[in-house]
């Protein structure tokens, strides 16, 4: 196994990752900002560096400063977290040909799955059912435009090749409007990612957003560990995730199930990944693969008893996967909210100082963060400051769970959106389950509190 392991993220991913290692024996070193000095997965870490000033640009997306951290302690891998340049082939590329492995899958594979048009192009080519739309990059000449988008039909939706995080897209509901709008997405698509190309899809009215877990080794073997409903989203940022999802046939889940594990093995995929799906009307459809650890891949964790991480680390290193697909078993109901330093109904970002921190615990709960009395939440990154997963026998019980959870959390010196998580876990809709992706946006829009 690996002596020594670089941490090249922040926040309570970088803290995740330090406590696998530790338990695999590995030592690790942890690369921080100046803002990030005093963050607990510092102080834990065997070495630290100092990787550059507050801003992303200049410390966790400063790649020389990252290779060099883990040049001058002789670290033997690189673990990217989720986020900054986890999804970066170059970055990938570079820490490869810098005599280190990185953990996650090859460059080339990152590329085939980072760009929209050839991942869909390659599920296809697996079998794994996507949503109708155009066959590649759509093409220069309007007619051509219009035609494919009569031939899919309305709604259509143009999507940028290179986009993600739900930047560089555009619902069309009328044939006039089309054309304008696909030129805004190009001209945003070149300014957002450096790359023009868009497609198009057909837009789904009310779909729910369902992902499957998979993980794959270097030896040509795969497996898929369930699926998570991460319907509960506000501008295509998830807000709560669950695993299994509810009221889906088990039998879908398998099927769908299969055909992602035998994908991975057909483009030689390497080490943790999710495929993202669009569930309606008991189908399946493709849209993107995240070729990382997901932030929501605790409530995977809880009901396989499976750690992800560590497989991630152990894949890495050259080891088979551990386990064969009728190894795993799945048990019970996992519920995970994100808890943001924001506004809980205006959603601005709040951070400061933390006067006060209580986090909850009791049977089934488990609290992913990385602040502490006396913390100060930094303004320059994303604004999660913990997860706190709730484990139970069934849907019902991990519901419970999680309300009394979030009553016995403590967080004070600033805001956090504890409340809209306690009253979602009271939201008739959702305690039914099954929402689709629009619920939480039009639920707030009809309170008022967002503009429709």
């Amino acid at each position: 196994m690996f002596d020594k392991i670089l941490i090249a993220n922040r926040g309570e991913i970088a803290l995740r990752v330090q406590r696998a290692c530790r338990e695999l024996g590995i030592k690790t070193v942890v690369v921080h900002s100046e803002a990030d000095k005093d963050a607990k997965y510092v102080k834990l870490a065997d070495e630290s560096v100092c990787i550059g000033p507050a801003a992303s640009a200049q410390s966790y997306l400063n790649v020389p400063a990252i290779i060099s951290a883990a040049e001058v302690t002789d670290a033997q891998a690189i673990h990217p977290g989720y986020g900054f340049l986890s999804e970066n082939a170059d970055f990938a590329e570079r820490v490869e040909s810098s005599g280190f492995v990185f953990i996650g899958p090859r460059a080339e594979t990152i590329r085939l799955m980072g760009d929209k048009v050839s991942a869909k192009d390659a599920m296809k080519a697996a079998g794994v059912p996507c949503v109708p739309g155009s066959e590649g990059a759509l093409p220069d000449d309007p007619k051509e435009i219009v035609k494919i988008a009569r031939a899919i039909g309305y709604p259509v939706i143009i999507k940028a090749a290179g986009g993600g995080g739900g930047r560089g897209m555009r619902v069309v509901h009328t044939e006039a409007a089309l054309i304008n709008a696909v030129q805004m997405t190009r001209s945003e698509a070149q300014n957002a990612f450096g790359n023009p190309v868009v497609y198009m899809e057909k837009y789904l009215e009310n779909p729910r957003h369902v992902e499957i877990q998979v993980l794959a080794d270097q030896h040509g073997n795969a497996v898929y560990l369930g699926e998570r409903d991460c319907s509960m989203q506000r501008r295509h940022q998830k807000v709560i995730e669950e695993a299994p999802a509810p009221h889906i046939p088990p039998r879908l889940i398998a099927r769908i199930g299969d055909r992602c594990a035998e994908a991975c093995k057909k483009i030689g995929y390497r080490g943790a990944g999710t495929f993202e799906f669009l569930y309606e009307n008991g189908e399946f459809y493709f849209i993107e693969m995240n070729t990382r650890v997901q932030v929501e891949h605790p409530v995977t964790e809880a009901i396989t008893g499976i750690d992800i991480v560590q497989e991630q680390i152990r894949v890495a290193y050259g080891e088979k996967l551990r386990f064969r697909q009728r190894d795993i078993t799945f048990r019970g109901h996992a519920i995970e909210c994100r808890i943001n330093a924001e506004d809980p109904f205006t959603f601005v970002p709040c951070p400061g100082k933390i006067t006060f921190y209580h986090p909850p615990g009791g049977p089934g709960i488990r609290v992913d963060s990385h602040i502490y009395h006396g913390y100060t939440v930094p303004p320059h990154y994303d604004s999660m400051v913990a997860k706190v997963i709730a484990y139970g026998d069934t849907r019902e019980q991990a519901i419970r769970r999680m309300r009394i959870a979030l009553s016995e959390m403590g967080i004070e010196g600033i805001k956090t959106n504890i409340p809209l998580h306690q009253e979602l876990m009271q939201d008739a809709r959702f305690v039914e389950g099954g929402t689709s992706i629009h619920y939480l946006e039009q639920k707030l829009a009809d309170k008022g509190e967002v503009k429709k």
